[in-house]
């Protein structure tokens, strides 16, 4: 089954995002992607966020798990420490090669904290853990969302 690793990635008041147009579908994701085979969870979250932000973030530490089913499979999501840098996905990635086509495109964004709440968020336990979080903090162990 597919595995994917995501990241929470705040700056002060701000949360990244990856904002979609999926053919005419408009909608917010976590920064990140599939984890290759023989690569572990968290290589494939550092190599995600450099292909689709180029940002430095430090200490990752894994917060939620959700099995999101097929196509998806299985979600590592950790929260992150944002260092510097500028977003701008990598040319070379699969993202960007993406966009050239035009229909179906990825832009990095950082969103305000206080309109996550409102904005279309691709995944609602995701969504519903993070605001959780955001107001209570973040879990000292991972915490299984599925069908929470």
């Amino acid at each position: 089954m597919r595995r994917a690793a995501r990241a929470i990635i705040r700056r002060k008041d701000e949360l990244l995002l990856m904002h979609r147009n999926k053919f005419g579908s408009e909608y917010d994701i976590l920064v990140g992607g599939g984890v290759e085979l023989g690569e572990e969870p968290e290589a494939a979250l550092l190599r995600e966020i450099r292909e689709e932000t180029g940002i430095n973030v430090t200490q990752p530490k894994l917060v939620f798990v959700e099995e999101a089913g097929e196509p998806y499979g299985t979600q590592y999501i950790y929260l992150c420490d944002y260092t510097d840098g500028e977003i701008k996905l990598d040319p070379g990635s699969t993202e960007a090669k993406i966009n050239q086509l035009g229909k179906n495109l990825y832009q990095p964004v950082w969103r305000k904290l206080s309109e996550f709440e409102d904005i279309d968020f691709h995944t609602p336990e995701l969504k519903r853990a993070m605001l959780d979080a955001f107001k209570n903090g973040f879990p000292s162990q991972p915490i299984d969302i599925t069908n929470s």
